[in-house]
């Protein structure tokens, strides 16, 4: 009888242990596509929700005011039904990836079961689906591993970016819904195209890295068997070989970094020169944040676009804005006359003096235009030194250093923090980190404290002294000072470390080719625009994804470390299993397809002759 009670406690045991196993448990293959679909999701879904609930938990922490129209409950539902939906951007994302993922999978299963046969198309007397679909393997099959690879991305992708366009067009419509009634979205650019402009410059990175760096040879069979006699003479042909081709690389890399600071360089001076006069043609964002960091009047900003317009001139006076900087020297303390184009002086010696003699300004002397002490504000004012040029552009690089640190701090120190934490706790490398944060902020403080200097340098203290002649509307314009600051603040990228060179060209380049494209195309809503963005993106994220498997090696900065996570994962051996066997070794990428080198190897040890001279 107790043997029965036994059985009948230990049979619920029985079944819930039987029903547990009937649970399909996650492959543990890091290239397998649904772990991939769950790390491109669980990223994806960070990068696109956690910056739309941001006001939200603001909100929520502060407790300040009542709730607005964009962070109450109908907002929040609004955001969660946009990125969460089947339209939404990490839905989207992951059926790119994972879905080529898959159909990369499924198309090496099709090649290797396909049987070779005549590339015949099946003609129309004994056309079936079975012939069709028979031709199609024998197609696929024909492929290349690269080209398989490539078409199962763009199918994918296809899918994804039509869903991305889908969210993105009914957010738009929203958002315009709120507005005025004349508010049209054949008004506003393309909603995905700094998404698209981004993975073209990652892409064409990409394919041009290929090109200048050469593939390092796959680990030979030699160092995997674990055979290091240094006498054999294969094992110090292949190292050879390894060491030629990382020294190749190194210098190509040291030379692609010099390429990555002209590339920044220019970059730079269109999307400052932007900045100014077409603040358009950049992301609202970016405008934003430039403006944060430049610390600059807006009403200055106007002033210089108006100068450009020629409604506002030294020469001629502006009968519709010449209280602009009036309001502005005002704010600062300064008399509004100093702000007056009808009597500031437009030229520079004697005219200059008179006018400056008149008008009480005292910093000026032998040059015209609005004095220093107007678009300087107040920095400096506490020490006194709100007319000198030299303390503003120091005191603002200061400034600067301070903003940049909190910005680049987080950025070295947290991939460190979450991949090698115990780095933090080794002095030497807590130094390495540290500098390298330094060494980013002073690159960023040096830019906006170069502009500055610039701009003073042409205006008040040396060219325009040496060409009084010239009218201030051609130094305070487009192409006097200001251009004179686009051009020299760039240049403060030599500072940055050579590796960190490449991806600020990387960051800043979509934004300067979207400054670069004219409006017509930008706002363009016809079928030739929009199916010129569809193939740049469908392309573009194919070529990406197909790097990431064959080239990673290929891939820089973000782009390499965002598609190594989706399509290995931190560690191949993180994602395993631990409790069923703890001592099982970490599962191995794919292996590279065999170069002729080891082909040769390989048939060097099949052949029986040298087994036996090496095996006894």
């Amino acid at each position: 009888m107790s043997s029965n009670q036994a059985d009948k406690r230990s049979a619920p045991n029985l079944r819930t242990g039987s029903w547990l196993d009937r649970i399909p448990s996650l492959s543990d293959d890091p290239t397998h596509p649904a772990q991939i679909a769950l790390r491109t999701y669980a990223l994806a879904l960070s990068l696109s929700l956690g910056p739309s609930l941001a006001p939200f938990v603001v909100v929520l922490i502060s407790r300040k005011g009542k709730l607005s129209s964009r962070t109450n409950l109908a907002a929040l539902k609004a955001v969660l039904r946009r990125e969460l939906g089947h339209d939404g951007f990490a839905f989207a994302v992951t059926l790119g990836v994972a879905g080529g993922a898959a159909l990369r999978r499924y198309f090496v299963n099709l090649s290797q079961g396909s049987t070779p046969a005549e590339d015949t198309v099946p003609s129309a007397k004994g056309y079936s689906f079975r012939n069709a679909f028979d031709y199609l393997k024998r197609c696929i099959a024909s492929l290349s591993p690269v080209q398989q690879t490539f078409l199962s991305n763009v199918i994918s992708s296809s899918v994804g970016f039509f869903l991305i366009q889908l969210g993105r067009e009914r957010s738009l419509r929203r958002r315009l819904a709120h507005r005025t009634p004349s508010s049209q979205i054949a008004d506003h650019p393309s909603p995905t195209l700094d998404l698209t402009l981004l993975l073209f410059v990652r892409a064409i990175d990409s394919i041009l890295q290929a090109f200048i760096l050469r593939k390092p040879l796959p680990v030979s069979r030699i160092q995997e068997e674990g055979h290091t006699h240094l006498a054999d003479p294969r094992l110090v042909l292949d190292r050879l070989a390894k060491e030629k081709i990382k020294r190749e690389n190194e210098m190509r890399q040291k030379l692609t970094s010099q390429i990555d600071a002209l590339v920044f360089w220019a970059c730079s001076a269109r999307i400052m020169w932007c900045f100014f006069y077409e603040p358009q043609r950049l992301p609202r964002s970016y405008v934003k944040w430039i403006n944060t960091l430049a610390n600059l009047d807006k009403r200055i900003i106007l002033a210089l676009q108006h100068l450009r317009t020629g409604q506002w001139s030294y020469v001629s006076g502006s009968p519709l804005y010449s209280g602009l900087l009036q309001d502005a020297a005002r704010d600062v303390g300064l008399p509004p006359s100093w702000g007056d184009p009808n009597q500031l002086p437009a030229y520079g010696r004697t005219v200059a003096n008179e006018a400056w003699k008149r008008l009480g300004v005292t910093s000026r002397p032998g040059v015209g235009g609005i004095p220093c002490e107007v678009l300087h504000r107040n920095v400096g004012s506490a020490f006194g030194l709100t007319g000198s040029c030299t303390a503003n552009a120091a005191l603002r690089t200061l400034t600067g250093f301070t903003e940049a640190l909190i910005i680049y701090l987080p950025v070295h120190v947290l991939p460190v923090l979450l991949t090698r934490p115990q780095n933090l706790l080794r002095p030497h490398r807590l130094l390495h980190t540290v500098s390298g944060a330094l060494r980013s902020a002073t690159f960023l403080s040096t830019f906006i404290g170069l502009y500055w200097y610039s701009v003073c340098f042409t205006r008040s203290l040396v060219l325009a002294k040496f060409f009084p002649f010239i009218s201030h509307d051609f130094w305070d314009g487009p192409y006097g000072c200001i251009m004179a600051g686009c051009l020299m603040c760039g240049s403060s990228i030599w500072i940055e470390n050579g590796r960190r060179r490449g991806e600020m060209a990387l960051y800043v380049l979509p934004r300067a080719v979207r400054a670069c494209l004219p409006d017509s195309w930008v706002k363009s809503r016809n079928k030739a625009a929009r199916l010129a963005e569809r193939l740049m993106f469908i392309l573009s994220f194919s070529a990406l994804l197909t790097s990431a498997v064959h080239r990673p090696d290929s891939l820089r900065g973000l782009s390499r470390w965002t598609l190594a996570f989706v399509t290995n994962g931190p560690n191949a051996g993180f994602w395993k299993r631990k409790r069923r066997d703890p001592s099982v070794p970490p599962t191995p990428s794919t292996a590279p397809t065999p170069s002729r080198q080891q082909s040769s190897i390989e048939k060097f040890e099949d052949n029986p002759v040298h087994t036996q001279r090496r095996d006894p």
